[in-house]
């Protein structure tokens, strides 16, 4: 009888905390009449320590660092699926991937999602909308047009001869975000500046491009070795996970020790170069007279592995896959409100209802995340307790289909394609995720509860896409 009650608890739980609903309760406004302009950043492939305030004391990102000093800062932040068209696709909506059905091989994402995502509805309410860089997401032709007033898409490479100069795609969509800026001051406008770095360029040897005035960093430094590099770790997996894309690529960067040391420090080197955007941005926003009335959010689209587990890349439940930086400034907030360090579980369908609530923009009924104005006095007296990550690309042997609960304490991560094989961390004593208690007796009834919690969440992910279609019939 327990085992029936479960799942029936989780559902209703599930749908509380990942509803919300359509009314002004919901919007945030600090100054009446005049809305805020919004700065949404998008790294690629930016883990949640690759930054100085997260506790790295070797990467140099002085401007990120300050941005999250005067903002507020989430510790604990994670995506919903940890590969980068997904993300998006989720960054968009406020939907997670099961419910809005989109990754890399699938359809284009369904127009009826892209007519509530936080630029149409922006660009609806009067804001002026933009977009530089990365956009990420197959959508319907005339989609676009309907979301940016001004958009500039840009790709790799990442190295470019302009004017006889060499400058990178970082400092390039830079000055597209400066441009914007500048012939948006006079209206409230909300800019979605998405690069391409850190992502490797994996068609190229180097992988790791950055520009020139990044050359010396770092030179003179020893990275150190995961404590999961030990290949005895990777031996030891189930052959389905040796067999990985992440796998094929620690190869491309991360098999000799020397080449370990170039990656990581060719990795850091585009971070620090974004920070290097952030500096002129910002500057840009006191020279136009609008930094005090300018939210910026900066968040990463999934994680990634720097060789922890024999592995490279992303697309995994551990730490290094689903966990990112996240980072909101709002210099409307006065200053004993802000310098704040959160730890409770946020995530990037999150982002979405904050965009729109900082707006002043009714939040659509079916978003699936919560508004993080709730920490704007300090911490909120309910949030959620735990968070659900998946990964559900299609038909690829090299990257399983997978899914995880992970609350403060413990993380349960199974495989669709390979049931075999479950896992158990306790992640207050076991951070790196080494000891598998899954299949220990005493914790027999915990794996159980969190199947159980799994199959409930899954289950309403997917009622709420079914719904989504039965009403747009």
């Amino acid at each position: 009888m327990r085992n029936l009650q479960i799942p029936l608890y989780c559902f209703v739980l599930i749908c509380l905390l990942t509803s919300c609903k359509n009314t002004r309760r919901d919007r945030f406004t600090l100054v009446e009449g005049k809305s805020p302009n919004i700065i949404f950043i998008l790294t690629d492939d930016q883990r949640w320590d690759a930054i100085g305030y997260a506790g790295n004391s070797i990467i140099k990102t002085p401007h990120t660092d300050k941005l999250a000093k005067e903002g507020l800062f989430f510790s604990n932040a994670f995506v919903t699926t940890p590969i980068c068209a997904a993300s998006r696709a989720t960054l968009f909506t406020g939907l997670y991937e099961r419910t809005h059905d989109y990754t890399f091989g699938k359809p284009k994402l369904d127009n009826q999602y892209m007519y509530e995502s936080y630029p149409y509805l922006l660009k609806k309410y009067g804001y002026r909308t933009g977009m530089v860089g990365k956009f990420g997401v197959a959508v319907n032709e005339g989609i676009d047009e309907s979301l940016f007033d001004w958009e500039k898409e840009t790709s790799w490479p990442y190295l470019r001869e302009i004017d006889g100069n060499q400058v990178h795609l970082a400092d390039i969509n830079g000055n597209y975000a400066i441009d914007f800026i500048k012939s948006s001051k006079d209206q409230p406008f909300c800019l979605s500046l998405s690069f391409w770095s850190p992502h490797a360029d994996d068609g190229a040897e180097e992988q790791y491009f950055w520009p020139e005035y990044c050359d010396s960093l770092y030179n003179d430094i020893e990275i150190p070795l995961p404590e999961t590099s030990d290949p005895a770790f990777f031996e030891a997996l189930p052959e389905f996970l040796k067999t990985t894309m992440n796998r094929e690529r620690w190869y491309w960067r991360f098999d000799t020790p020397e080449k370990h040391q170039r990656m990581v420090k060719g990795y850091y080197k585009m971070i620090s170069a974004i920070d290097s955007v952030i500096a002129r941005i910002r500057l840009t926003l006191e020279q136009e007279g609008i930094s005090d009335n300018t939210v910026i959010i900066l968040m990463g689209d999934n994680g990634y592995f720097l060789g922890e587990r024999g592995y490279a890349g992303k697309w995994l439940m551990y730490e290094q896959s689903i966990r990112v930086p996240l980072i909101i400034y709002d210099p409307r907030l006065p200053a004993t409100k802000r310098g704040k360090i959160y730890g409770e579980m946020v995530l990037n369908v999150d982002v979405t209802p904050t965009i729109l609530s900082l707006a002043g923009v009714d939040i659509p009924g079916r978003f699936q995340g919560k508004s993080l104005t709730a920490f704007y006095n300090n911490r909120p007296d309910e949030w959620r307790t735990g968070v659900f990550c998946e990964h559900r690309l299609e038909n690829n042997d090299l990257l399983p289909k997978t899914e995880c609960y992970r609350d403060n304490t413990w993380k349960f991560i199974r495989y669709e394609d390979n049931p075999e094989l479950i896992e158990l961390y306790n992640f207050r004593d076991d951070v790196n995720e080494t000891r598998n208690l899954a299949y220990e007796p005493e914790y027999s009834e915990k794996v159980e509860y969190y199947r159980h919690l799994c199959d409930s969440i899954a289950a309403t992910l997917m009622a709420a896409r079914v719904e989504n279609f039965r009403d747009t019939k």
